[in-house]
């Protein structure tokens, strides 16, 4: 997908008009893409998405037709981060009622199965089954559309929420440091994990665009290098200032006094204010909470189960194939090359994510607000959920 002339001089002229771009404005000029999923615009059975494998040695798009289409994107992890897995659950959803061929439940059911820690998935797909309601079948498509659609857009105002709460947290330490604000952010919960903005990262472009001096380490991420590969490759399209770095260095410039803050996404945060988070977020707020960091958490209200209360025990944590540990995909000279790192006779284990109990986190910023990770906090702003 490549931007028309007519956005081109769009963009153009808001500079030549208002002189300093704001956040949209360089997206458009840096990147090639407006959102991480879209309706096509000329056959609305078609859904398009950004293949996040690709990235960030290529840019390519993905046409989704098919429910199987989303249930593939989800599992393969062609799209990432459970606000945007969510959004392709119930944009899949649309897909598969447009098809006809299977019954909802067992749909709904095998989408759910696509990805099981990530609740957004859950909840999309069983926003769809109550906004379908009773409906028959030749209004149910419309209906599940209509509620994509309205998750996407809540999407991005809740992301853009979080970055106007978070700021507050880096306008502080700015006010009593000399020098950049130093976060150090672990796996990719940015614009590409999301619609717009992010979660962690929606605080840093907020920053960045009122001219506060921030820069960000950035977790490689392994065994899949969501840091290295997406989160790099967006603050860079952006123009904020990042260093990426090994994932056991993130304890080590701690103990140098070199991070201020830490600030991840959640995948699931459960009523009492555990987090679950990428395979390593555990490990980053052990050191934070040893060397006296704040450690917050971008917590959308989406990825919020409040059914659950032991995220230790309750939270099912995906195991994915061992030979993303083994093996490696980079940029060879002439191509991205794939790489074996371990001895053919030596097992791997792949936790995709990990639990980080609620003393380590220092707050969660959600759309409504900065609150503390207990269940006290969390309803006092929602309480709606008590």
């Amino acid at each position: 997908m490549i931007w028309s002339n007519f956005k081109a001089w769009q963009v153009a002229r808001a500079l030549a008009s208002w002189g300093r771009p704001t956040f949209r404005e360089k997206k458009l000029m840096a990147t090639t893409f407006k959102r991480t999923i879209w309706l096509d615009e000329k056959d609305p059975t078609i859904v398009h998405i950004i293949d996040q494998r690709k990235l960030p040695h290529s840019y390519e798009t993905m046409a989704l037709k098919t429910a199987d289409d989303a249930i593939n994107a989800i599992a393969d992890m062609a799209v990432r981060g459970a606000p945007l897995i969510g959004a392709t659950g119930a944009y899949g959803v649309y897909l598969g009622l447009l098809e006809e061929k299977e019954e909802f439940r067992s749909l709904a059911e095998r989408m759910k199965r696509a990805r099981p820690t990530a609740v957004n998935l859950a909840w999309a797909v069983d926003r769809i089954a109550e906004a379908i309601g009773d409906a028959g079948s030749a209004g149910a498509a419309q209906r599940a559309l209509g509620e994509a659609e309205a998750i996407v857009e809540e999407d991005v105002e809740i992301c853009r929420q979080i970055g106007v709460h978070g700021l507050r947290l880096i306008e502080e330490i700015a006010a009593r440091k000399q020098g950049p604000v130093n976060v150090l952010t672990h796996c990719n919960a940015g614009s590409l994990a999301t619609i717009e903005w992010g979660t962690a990262t929606s605080p840093i472009y907020h920053a960045h665009e009122k001219g506060i001096p921030i820069h960000v380490w950035v977790d490689e991420t392994r065994p899949r290098n969501q840091g290295a590969s997406l989160t790099a490759y967006e603050l860079g399209a952006h123009g904020v200032p990042h260093t990426v770095i090994v994932d056991n260095a993130g304890g080590h410039l701690m103990q140098h006094g070199e991070v201020d803050l830490v600030l991840v996404g959640t995948d699931r945060t459960t009523r009492t204010g555990d987090v679950c988070n990428k395979i390593g977020t555990y490990l980053k707020a052990l050191a934070a909470s040893d060397c006296g960091v704040p450690f917050y958490v971008g917590a959308p209200s989406p990825s919020i189960d409040w059914s659950v209360r032991d995220g230790l025990r309750e939270i099912p944590i995906e195991e994915r194939s061992g030979e993303e540990v083994s093996y490696l995909e980079g940029q060879g000279a002439s191509a991205v090359t794939r790489v074996r790192l371990t001895p053919e006779a030596s097992p791997c284990v792949n936790p995709a994510f990990d639990v980080t109990p609620a003393r380590l986190v220092t707050g969660l910023i959600t759309e409504r607000g900065i609150c503390p990770a207990t269940e006290e906090g969390l309803l006092s702003l929602f309480p709606e959920n008590a």
